[in-house]
């Protein structure tokens, strides 16, 4: 489904993951120590799990060809279980341990408690999963001269656009909006709100809701009293979950749109028929006609011997995420934070990943990978996420370049 590199064959050996330790940065024959972190537990674990897995298959690729400048791999991971304290402690633990560089984040409030103590230490942070669009743009010119933290999962504005547009192309004029309390439920709601406003798509009704909660029964019902042609929905999988099966059993028929979270497994999992038919923005699609052909879903289901990633897109992008690092690193020839900062938006390599190909897709004034047209429409149908749309299926097997 996408090129490969003429090397890619020789990446795909026999795989066995570097050891978790700690060493002092020194001797040039040192391994090059990157921080991994995200949610490896709770209910944001599929998310965090599927990141962690494809950084691993890229970590390995490189290792297997001889790692950066002759130097190996090695990854330092921490769990954040989501939680914002245990974030901000982990990128206090990192940048004191000098890694020359940070992959991860999954929740926009473990974002937000992070990204401080990486811009202050000068060491690079890219973003694999989480979509809080503020992450980005806090230390973007003119607030800062100097910005650390990067991205390559889409942004809310971005996902948000995506929604109302596929609503107003629906026909959909009138939504109740449901989200969660956290930080990442506050940001998708202003996102919505603000493109629903400029697709002239009106919010009869906002519904909030916690993390945990087992029951949205009385939430659902106001959204539907509400007299909404859909529900949008921003979350994640165990909540997007109760949701599905309140609206169910409240006999409300109406289609359910949200966040690109409804992709989830556990969401898939949980709510079982009740979520068939939700839409979602993806960067990508593990579509089973390509499962046989393609290099990183044969290398993934080799190693993690399941061919059911709990979250395809979170795979893709902390594996193409690895990837520019590396690209970075190599470039740089150093572990200077600033010279691998300046590396990254100034990449002079073509990347061909698994969500598109990456021909600088950074800059200074840019530090966001993904834009609109790398988005595609998915649909929980049969169980798993297919695509939504014939001409988005078309649109997947092509090149989606970088937006300019």
């Amino acid at each position: 489904m996408w090129p490969t590199r003429r090397c890619r064959a020789l990446f795909f050996c026999a795989i066995s993951f570097v050891p978790i330790i700690c060493l002092a940065q020194g001797a040039d024959n040192e391994p090059l120590r990157i921080g991994v972190s995200g949610p490896f537990s709770g209910g944001s674990s599929p998310m965090g799990v599927s990141m962690r897995n494809g950084i691993h298959l890229a970590v390995e690729e490189i290792n297997n060809i001889g790692g950066i400048n002759g130097r190996k791999v090695e990854l330092i991971e921490r769990d954040d279980e989501a939680n914002n304290d245990i974030g901000a402690k982990i990128a206090e633990e990192f940048t004191q341990k000098k890694v020359v560089a940070a992959i991860g984040i999954v929740n926009t409030g473990v974002g937000l408690a992070s990204i401080d103590a990486y811009q202050k230490a000068r060491i690079p942070l890219l973003i694999a999963v989480s979509t809080g669009t503020s992450l980005t743009k806090k230390y973007a010119p003119p607030a800062a001269t100097e910005n650390y933290i990067f991205r390559i999962s889409p942004t809310l504005d971005l996902e948000a656009k995506v929604v109302a547009a596929d609503l107003k192309r629906k026909g959909l004029g009138k939504v109740s909006v449901l989200a969660d309390t956290t930080a990442y439920g506050d940001a998708g709601l202003k996102a919505f709100q603000e493109q629903a406003k400029l697709a002239d798509v009106e919010v009869s009704s906002v519904e909030r809701f916690k993390i945990g909660e087992q029951d949205m029964g009385a939430q659902v019902r106001h959204a539907k009293a509400s007299g909404a042609h859909a529900l949008v929905v921003w979350g994640i999988g165990p909540e997007l979950a109760v949701i599905a099966r309140n609206k169910e059993s409240l006999g409300w028929k109406v289609p359910m749109l949200g966040s690109w979270t409804f992709s989830m497994r556990n969401f898939i999992e949980q709510s079982g028929k009740a979520g068939e038919g939700a839409l979602m923005p993806q960067t990508f699609i593990q579509d089973l006609g390509s499962s046989s052909k393609n290099s990183f879903l044969l290398a993934y289901k080799r190693v993690f011997k399941t061919s059911l990633i709990a979250s395809p897109m979170s795979a893709a992008q902390g594996y193409d995420g690895m990837h520019l690092l590396y690209l970075a690193l190599r470039q740089a020839n150093s572990t200077d934070g600033v010279r691998i900062k300046e590396a990254l938006e100034n990449l002079k390599s073509r990347y061909q990943g698994v969500i598109t190909s990456y021909s600088r897709p950074f800059s200074k004034e840019d530090h966001d990978a993904i834009t609109q047209n790398m988005l595609l429409m998915g649909v929980v149908s049969a169980g798993r996420v297919d695509y939504a749309y014939a001409d988005d299926q078309k649109r997947g097997a092509l090149l989606r370049l970088k937006a300019q």
